[in-house]
């Protein structure tokens, strides 16, 4: 079953490849140039001054700077990086290091400098979510490993491992106390010369790196946070990549001579249906609301193609993920579940949606819901606000409907912490008010699963048991784009752990 699922998501990753005019790598025009520079616009600036301890560590890992013990690979299991092999003991994982592996500033790879940085990431105040709570310990084991230890026997701590918050720098790091110190401290394919706050950063090529090189000598890092701003960046001529630019403006900057890669994201849109009170408390009522929506329309007409339409809770972007297209809406079963439920013309039903506009695609989403729930006989209120304010009457079971996105990977490529954060009798994010005792046996038995094939088996197991309860709609899945324009070696990731930057060179000709 995975290994189908897997190969309908590299074929169709092939398919958008070669619509984008994809040749050496995405943006194949032109002759890669190795020795020359490239100027980037990310989305996404440091809020925290590249803090581990904050979601900025992965961004040392994206840009190839800083590098974890493990990486994964296509398939989202562990594969090795900075270690090299690892074995499970009981509570405790032995890990060994990679050989010959110097920092930027010239000092070797070894067993107390992983400590020393693994030590200081989970002792700070509000450690990474991929190591907290579960006893994360580190000490050296013998000249080339380093042994992990858990309160109880953890089986993905290869997974949690890769997380970009557990990236390993120098020891002079650390050595100042307080935040460690990253500039020329990492391991990667790119040294991290010069920082301008959050504005910019300047990466060059780190010509002693234990593997592949990058592929430019240097990158000028710039920081745009306004879509708008980036794309126009890019039909310039001022930027040779760009990431995460609207679909509106696709077409133009294709016009402008750019090449265009869309692929999966690891997040849903959903529609989180309160079924602590009525009417959602009713099956058949959460049953009509999936009926009367259409999610292709959804996808492909008001997101304009910027998002798969979701069948499942896991999307293409992992192999665990439901590929297979959700029907259209059938508004006369869901007016007849309606009926079933007490609802009709002489008895209708009104509803509250809620939303937030930090994603702009849930407002659109929201009215085009609200009008599909609308033919189904369903009047849908709908209030646009503050996500920060509506949290905690959503947590506490105060509203109907909260349309809503949500990452299903969290902080490291395994889906265990969502569902059981999301969808267990005691997840502290359960929205849906969802408690079913047969569904938590279920996640339960990750606790104890190590093989990957097997977890995944159980991730698919979960989302198909939620989608039988009608637990929300699972409305859909979010494309990532990235656009070149004079550059080329762009490979999608959908689970958005390889380094972005060091494949990519600029280009010739």
């Amino acid at each position: 079953m995975i290994a189908r699922k897997m190969a309908a998501l590299l074929a169709a990753a092939a398919l958008v490849l070669t619509g984008c005019g994809a040749g050496t790598g995405a943006g194949g025009t032109g002759t890669p140039d190795p020795a020359g520079e490239l100027t980037v616009a990310l989305q996404f600036p440091p809020r925290a001054d590249y803090a581990f301890d904050a979601d900025d560590g992965a961004r040392l890992q994206s840009l190839g700077v800083a590098e974890t013990l493990t990486t994964v690979d296509a398939d989202a299991r562990p594969a090795p990086m900075l270690a090299t092999a690892w074995e499970q003991q009981g509570n405790a994982w032995r890990v060994t290091l990679r050989q010959d592996v110097r920092f930027h500033d010239g000092t070797p790879l070894t067993p107390d400098a992983v400590v020393t940085a693994l030590r200081y990431v989970a002792g700070v105040e509000a450690p990474p979510r991929a190591i907290r709570g579960i006893g994360f310990a580190v000490a050296p084991d013998g000249a080339d490993a380093v042994r992990i230890t858990t309160t109880e026997p953890d089986p993905v701590m290869p997974l949690r491992l890769s997380s970009g918050n557990l990236g390993i720098l120098a020891p002079a790091a650390y050595a100042g106390g307080g935040a460690p110190r990253y500039l020329r401290t990492g391991t990667g394919p790119f040294v991290l010369d010069s920082v301008s706050g959050a504005d910019s950063a300047q990466l060059v090529r780190n010509d002693d790196y234990w593997g592949e090189p990058a592929g430019a000598a240097r990158v000028t890092v710039r920081y745009v946070e306004d879509p708008q701003a980036r794309a126009l960046a890019i039909r310039s001529g001022d930027v040779q990549f760009a990431e995460g630019l609207p679909q509106a403006q696709l077409d133009q900057v294709r016009s402008a001579g750019a090449e265009v890669v869309e692929y999966p994201n690891a997040r849903t849109v959903l529609l989180q249906l309160n079924q602590s009170a009525a009417p959602f408390s009713d099956l058949r009522v959460r049953r009509a609301v999936t009926a009367a929506i259409d999610r292709p329309v959804l996808a492909e007409q008001v997101l304009a193609g910027g998002a798969a339409p979701a069948a499942d809770l896991f999307g293409a972007a992992v192999p665990w993920g439901e590929t297979a297209r959700p029907p259209g809406a059938d508004v006369a079963r869901a007016r007849q579940l309606l009926a079933e439920a007490g609802y009709t013309e002489q008895n209708p039903l009104t509803v509250r949606l809620w939303t937030f506009p930090n994603r702009p695609e849930l407002p659109a989403l929201a009215n085009a819901i609200q009008a599909m729930l609308g033919a189904a006989g369903v009047t849908v209120d709908i209030t646009v606000g503050n996500y920060e304010a509506q949290e905690p009457k959503v947590l506490a079971g105060d509203y109907d409907m909260f349309l809503n996105s949500r990452s299903y990977l969290s902080d490291f490529p395994d889906a265990a912490s969502t569902l059981t954060s999301d969808y267990t009798c005691d997840g502290s994010y359960a929205v849906d008010q969802y408690c079913n005792p047969a569904y938590d046996a279920l996640v339960d038995r990750l606790n104890s699963t190590e093989d990957p094939a097997a977890r995944q088996q159980l991730f698919g197991e979960a989302a198909a048991m939620l989608t039988r309860d009608a637990v929300g709609v699972m409305v859909v899945h979010p494309r990532n784009t990235a656009v070149l324009r004079g550059a080329t070696g762009f490979v999608p990731d959908p689970l958005q752990i390889r380094p972005v930057l060091p494949q990519l060179s600029p280009t010739t000709g």
